[in-house]
């Protein structure tokens, strides 16, 4: 592909310059890498119920 020729080019219809610019980034957002979800922080109330938790629920109403 020669640097003169288009990437992509409409075959029917009028577009106006609004529609391109919708389709070119419609285009440059699905051709863009996913990024990684980021891993959700557990709050320390819902740590207190799991198992094997060294103050778990039942302890925290007991004086300290």
């Amino acid at each position: 592909m020669s640097a003169e020729e288009p990437l992509f080019r409409v075959v029917r219809g009028v577009p106006t310059a609004e529609e391109l610019a919708a389709l070119v980034g419609a285009i440059i957002v699905r051709t863009r890498p996913a990024a990684a979800p980021t891993p959700a922080t557990e709050s320390a109330w819902a740590r207190s119920g799991r198992p094997g938790s060294s103050r778990g629920w039942r302890a925290a109403g007991l004086p300290r």
